[in-house]
């Protein structure tokens, strides 16, 4: 693992205005405080008018971006950090947008030979403009009742909804259209929870012990995240190895499918037969204190301080070879 020789002045974005602002500062809080104890100049930032002439006058070594939702995660930001020439943690624009749009990341994942659930994509105007009885009545005759239903656009499970009856369908639509103008429907399928970290620590990306997801409620819901007590997490899962390492391999071949970088989080279902299905990519997972990744961090022996120091010495390298 490499770690830097001197401080670093590193700038830790968190904040924004997307729904999952208080999310986004807990991370950025965290990711702060680690990189602080390491001995770094941490500077913790909510993006606003003033943030681009602020990193051009500044210069730091390295930007944390620690944004979720659209802000930080749908490529714009990281192409005006490209731009500036300054050396950031994550994804490049192009991967990342199309990692964020989650009916793409499915198909880009189903041409890369893995196993998505079988989904519609339906936008606001078609829902509309069809009629809402009539579509969702030919969607719910196609796959079945035992449906999840999110924003196309999206994290931290805000507007998802998991049915299992086709009379609940119209409201789950209705709710994840709160969160965006497209919404994905999809079929369940039924298994264990899994999220696995990638992690590039100078050497290439590799896959952190898969973290199995036991929400008391039954339901890994926004609530079920980020309120202690309210998940039981394992790490590493409690799986088969040969499945959990198959689940690894899976989630790092669709991380260099989608043209991922530096940090991500697969998530994933491992059904009965041990086949790990796709759900989504999140190009910068969260790291709050119930996160999974800083879980899987942990479960492969590794600090948390040492992890985010050397991914911004690989940011920084990673700049200074394009």
């Amino acid at each position: 693992m490499s770690e830097s020789n001197s401080p670093r002045t590193v700038v830790v974005l968190a904040g924004g205005i997307s729904h999952e602002r208080d999310v986004s500062l807990r991370s950025g809080r965290r990711v702060a405080d680690s990189l602080v104890e390491r001995g770094h100049r941490v500077i913790l930032r909510d993006p606003d008018a003033g943030l681009l002439q602020f990193l051009d006058e500044t210069r730091p070594d390295v930007v944390w971006p620690a944004l979720h939702g659209a802000s930080g995660e749908d490529g714009a930001l990281r192409a005006l950090l490209d731009m500036l020439d300054i050396p950031y943690v994550g994804s490049q624009p192009n991967p990342a947008r199309l990692a964020w749009h989650k009916p793409t990341a499915k198909v880009l994942v189903e041409r890369a030979g893995f196993a998505t659930p079988r989904s519609i994509t339906l936008p606001r105007d078609t829902f509309r403009e069809l009629g809402a009885t009539q579509v969702l009545a030919r969607v719910a005759a196609a796959l079945g009742d035992d449906l999840v239903v999110k924003p196309a656009m999206g994290g931290s499970a805000q507007g998802v909804g998991v049915i299992d009856t086709a009379d609940d369908l119209p409201r789950a639509v209705v709710d994840a259209y709160t969160y965006g103008e497209v919404a994905l429907i999809e079929q369940r399928v039924r298994g264990v929870e899994v999220s696995v970290g990638i992690i590039d620590l100078g050497d290439g990306p590799f896959a952190l012990p898969a973290v199995e997801i036991e929400p008391t409620s039954g339901v890994y819901s926004f609530e079920a995240r980020y309120n202690a007590g309210e998940t039981r997490f394992y790490a590493p899962a409690r799986l088969d190895d040969d499945i959990a390492a198959t689940a690894q391999q899976t989630a790092l071949a669709i991380h260099e499918a989608l043209g991922l970088r530096h940090i991500s989080r697969v998530d994933l279902i491992v059904d009965a037969s041990g086949v790990s299905w796709f759900l989504e990519a999140n190009v910068l997972p969260g790291l709050t204190e119930t996160s999974t990744v800083p879980q899987g961090i942990i479960a492969a022996g590794f600090t948390l301080g040492s992890v985010y120091e050397t991914l911004s010495e690989v940011a920084i390298a990673s700049s200074a070879r394009s």
